[in-house]
């Protein structure tokens, strides 16, 4: 029988950057530090969080070796390792497997839009390139496409294909998926405002963006929900609504890096295509941090 990758919280991670546009690898460690010393139960680092797009191959493969090595097994850490070119999602995912990162998160291929014969086969051909269990990602607003629950079901049958980070917000999917794939094919949420009700459904936690100013603040709600103490987690849930809408006020990670700098955390700049947010919505996002005491 499989086991979780992780259960809990997992921090899908900003990549801060200095003012030339390179990546700020000193923030970045302290931005590790702080996560490890709230008790994320994971880091997922160079996934969209990451901006990911925009990193060249060769600083993608040294950000997760650098993050790899400054965890130091402390915490686990998941390597975004997708592609639309399943060769350059092979390529990614051996070098993750070569720096010693503890499991793979894998997009749907986007822009191309896959059949879901196409999306079994891209699966089937990076698990089978790998030993390092596989968590897919399903985020059909960024990607275009998104997986069945039949789908989910055949890949559930590939040993190291541990299970899904789901952020379609389609509650009917995920509810046939834990239907179809059986106990040991797990599922993270990937929306941080719906955490409780996933878990509810039998989710084994988050993979979150909010956890980068709020981890202590995750953990607990995870972990109560782990606890089957879904009340109490809901009341946690409820209460951080606000600043969990202001984070997604402008595409991710906009609002995040933009958080992290008001905190003085040294994310850095965002890369073009991404920009700094609006004055209209940095107030929104000033104010929800303000109402939780992060400001």
């Amino acid at each position: 029988m499989r086991e979780p990758v992780f259960t809990g919280a997992c921090t899908a991670i900003v990549t801060p950057f200095d003012q030339s546009g390179a990546i700020n690898y000193d923030a970045f460690g302290a931005l590790i530090e702080q996560q490890i010393a709230s008790n994320v139960d994971a880091i997922c680092v160079a996934g969209t969080t990451g901006e990911c797009a925009t990193l060249s191959i060769r600083e993608h493969i040294a950000a997760v070796e650098y993050c790899v090595k400054k965890v130091n097994h402390r915490v686990k850490v998941v390597a975004g390792a997708g592609s639309n070119d399943t060769s350059a999602a092979v390529y990614l995912s051996q070098h993750a497997e070569d720096s010693g990162a503890d499991a793979l998160l894998h997009v749907t291929p986007y822009y191309n839009k896959a059949s879901q014969i196409g999306l079994l086969k891209h699966f089937e051909y990076i698990a089978a390139r790998t030993k390092l269990p596989v968590i897919l990602y399903n985020v059909p607003s960024r990607t275009g496409v998104s997986f069945t629950a039949e789908t989910y079901q055949q890949l559930s049958q590939i040993p190291n294909i541990n299970g899904i980070k789901e952020a379609s917000g389609n509650f009917s999917l995920l509810a046939h998926a834990r239907y179809l794939c059986g106990d040991d094919f797990y599922i993270w949420s990937g929306n941080d405002d719906q955490v409780v009700p996933m878990m509810s459904l039998g989710a084994k936690g988050v993979i979150s963006v909010a956890s980068n100013i709020a981890p202590a603040v995750m953990v607990q709600m995870t972990h109560l929900c782990l606890d089957g103490q879904f009340q109490e987690a809901a009341r946690l849930q409820l209460d951080y609504m606000e600043l969990i809408d202001a984070l997604f006020i402008e595409v991710n990670p906009i609002p995040i890096k933009a958080a992290l700098n008001l905190m003085g955390r040294e994310a850095g700049p965002l890369r073009l295509p991404l920009c700094d947010m609006t004055d209209g919505h940095l107030e929104t996002l000033k104010a929800a941090m303000a109402k939780v005491g992060l400001l």
